[in-house]
């Protein structure tokens, strides 16, 4: 099936006003990076596990009215999704409290009938994970997620990872993030990097050195953002920092005059720079844009991004720590 599967979490997300009320929102990086996709025009579904509670009916009402397809989303009776508050502190710094732990996302790999995903993986266009999706599952969970990423390449999927990192989601246990990681960029095609995310995980001192990493990795194309300094991409053995530019603008105009109403009432009202980035970059690939030309038209989808003021600051509870071999012996290595 020629459509882009993205593979993820939604979280219920109550974003506190000046005035003391909150008001609901749906969040996610990878919901949100699916939810621009579909305003792009990108046949994509998003695969997740929600529960059979309100809120689970009415973030798969909003995938769909977004134009995503929701067949790949698993029910699980008696859960609720993650919830999320957010407050902004006087110094305008964001402070996020989160309650995750027992999220249904976290069994996608494990409920019985995952080879339904597993199948549609194999099926598709390209697959989307990112690191944040990564942090959610157990061994079994891992295992499974990887080694269906090893066969969809082989049916001719492109695998595309977004390289976040979110301590809190791993339980402060850096070395397994670090390992986990590594199995995902041996099976990916496309790495798309934050270099604040991989300083603070792997102490790369610059871009460039974050690119030679992702590339000596496994992966084939690199883009990584370096903030005002744009994004270095790699691809071809060919390396070039872009910038947005006028062309850029062109691009997204072309990839976004299909959209009509959908923006009008957009299921993700907070849809952060780099999401939107790797929504562009994405899109723009699928259409046969060139690598430094996707980066381009990624930046300008950025640039108009809406971000909140300050960054996140996650608040949660201690989680338990990893067995030592990150995998359980389950996951068999990189061809």
């Amino acid at each position: 099936m020629s459509r882009v599967v993205a593979i993820g979490e939604v979280s219920i997300e109550l974003f506190r006003g000046d005035d003391g009320r909150y008001a609901l929102s749906f969040g996610g990086d990878v919901f949100r990076t699916a939810v621009r996709l579909g305003r792009l025009g990108v046949p994509t579904a998003f695969a997740t596990a929600l529960g059979d509670d309100p809120y689970s009916r009415t973030i798969i009402a909003a995938l769909e009215a977004e134009g995503l397809a929701t067949d790949l989303i698993v029910r699980i009776a008696g859960t609720k999704p993650n919830l999320t508050l957010i407050d902004t502190a006087t110094s305008g710094e964001r402070l996020v409290h989160g309650w995750r732990d027992g999220a249904p996302a976290r069994q996608l790999f494990s409920v019985q009938g995952w080879g339904a995903l597993a199948e549609a993986m194999t099926l598709a266009r390209l697959v989307y994970v990112s690191g944040v999706t990564l942090s959610l599952y157990d061994n079994v969970g891992l295992g499974r997620l990887l080694a269906t990423l090893e066969v969809a390449r082989e049916r001719g999927a492109t695998i595309a990872f977004g390289g976040r990192f979110q301590p809190q989601g791993w339980g402060g246990d850096a070395a397994r993030a670090r390992a986990v990681l590594a199995e995902v960029l041996c099976r990916t095609d496309i790495a798309l990097a934050n270099f604040a995310d991989e300083a603070l995980l792997y102490g790369d001192v610059s871009p460039a050195a974050t690119l030679d990493r992702l590339a000596a990795a496994g992966a084939a194309e690199v883009a990584v953002k370096a903030g005002t300094e744009g994004v270095l991409v790699m691809s071809g053995g060919e390396v070039r920092r872009v910038t947005a530019g006028p062309v850029a603008a062109e691009q997204v105009e072309s990839l976004t005059e299909s959209q009509g109403e959908a923006q009008k009432e957009p299921a993700a009202k907070q849809i952060a720079a780099g999401e939107e980035f790797d929504a562009g970059y994405l899109a723009a690939r699928l259409t046969g844009q060139p690598p430094e030309e996707a980066a381009r038209t990624g930046l300008s989808l950025a640039e108009g991004a809406i971000r909140p003021a300050g960054p996140d600051k996650a608040v949660s509870g201690p989680r338990n720590g990893p067995a030592k071999d990150p995998f359980g012996g389950q996951v068999p290595p990189c061809h």
